[in-house]
């Protein structure tokens, strides 16, 4: 390294010293095993159709499929909607993923003890996944169905409440309503 009448070496080439460092330290990643740089982009894929606000699916629709009367929509918009009976008390969701793998949601359910189940809805593959409480009723149930490249979620809980539906029966109802009217 060229050092300067002090004997020290120069500033300059110090710093390019260290930025080709950590210009080399920022190259792609490899497989340890093999050496082989290994890829992190996202891969393309096809998207699925048009769902709607809430997935097509009305207010009344989701408090009829529920049967616990009328709910409040505490959250709508494009990609989602909320709907409770209360706070903290029985709920429905609907989300809508564009461009994101159902196999992450599908694993996250068996990871919080959901042990998720293949399903087909109109002749889309998915997930069941379920809760049941201590008299063996299922009082908390999620759906999420394939379309392509992405995939739709319905989540349906009755908290501490005896259901009067079966939240599974309830959620592929509603999954079932939004299947057949996505354009």
């Amino acid at each position: 390294m060229p050092v300067d009448r002090t004997g020290r070496i120069s500033a300059t080439v110090a710093v390019l010293g260290v930025v080709g460092v950590v210009v080399a330290g920022c190259g792609g990643s490899a497989d340890e095993s093999s050496g082989t740089p290994t890829s992190t982009t996202l891969q393309a894929t096809e998207p699925g159709p048009f769902m709607g606000e809430c997935g097509s699916v009305t207010d009344d629709e989701v408090a009829s499929a529920f049967a616990l009367g009328s709910f409040a929509a505490v959250t709508r918009n494009s990609v989602g909607c909320e709907w409770e009976l209360f706070v903290g008390g029985p709920s429905v969701s609907f989300s809508w993923y564009r461009g994101s793998p159902i196999g992450r949601e599908r694993a996250g359910s068996d990871l919080i003890g959901r042990p998720a189940a293949d399903v087909e809805i109109g002749g889309h593959s998915g997930f069941m996944g379920s809760y049941q409480n201590e008299l063996g009723q299922n009082s908390l149930c999620e759906i999420g169905v394939q379309f392509g490249g992405d995939f739709v979620h319905w989540s349906v809980t009755y908290a501490d409440f005896s259901p009067p539906a079966d939240a599974c029966v309830v959620a592929r109802d509603l999954a079932e309503l939004n299947v057949e009217r996505a354009q």
